[in-house]
């Protein structure tokens, strides 16, 4: 009989330390891990604290940040006027704060891109300066 309980009570040991996977494992499963995730989106409760999670952590908070980042890029590029005025709004912000200015300088040197884009505005305007002239010199 002695033999029978420690052969059930290894059995229901194993049985229970194979039952207790670790996150990782239960997650590195892509079922197991669709399913967890399903069962939060369905959740209103899970979703809210899911949601707490993501944005107290770094990673959420960039991945938040980065959402929001290409939804107002599609909407500006949608609505240029909307572009417009926001690029207004904020060089008019700008203008009456120094240090802004000098940030924005400073990041607009350090990256090419704008620096060119910078360059292409630059040049449009100065044709679009002349076509005005021409235009009254042909009055």
């Amino acid at each position: 009989m002695k033999t029978l309980q420690k052969l059930a009570f290894a059995t229901g040991l194993i049985g229970l330390l194979y039952s207790c996977q670790s996150t990782n494992q239960v997650l590195s499963k892509s079922d197991k891990r669709t399913e967890i995730m399903n069962t939060i989106a369905n959740d209103e409760m899970m979703s809210k604290e899911m949601m707490g999670v993501l944005m107290n952590s770094k990673s959420g908070q960039m991945m938040m940040m980065k959402e929001h980042h290409a939804k107002m890029m599609g909407m500006m590029k949608e609505d240029p006027e909307m572009m417009k005025g926001m690029m207004k709004g904020m060089m008019e912000k700008v203008k009456n704060d120094d240090a802004m200015m000098s940030d924005m300088c400073k990041s607009m040197m350090d990256n090419p891109d704008m620096m060119k884009m910078m360059e292409k505005m630059k040049a449009e305007k100065m044709d679009m300066s002349k076509m005005k002239g021409m235009d009254k010199k042909s009055k």
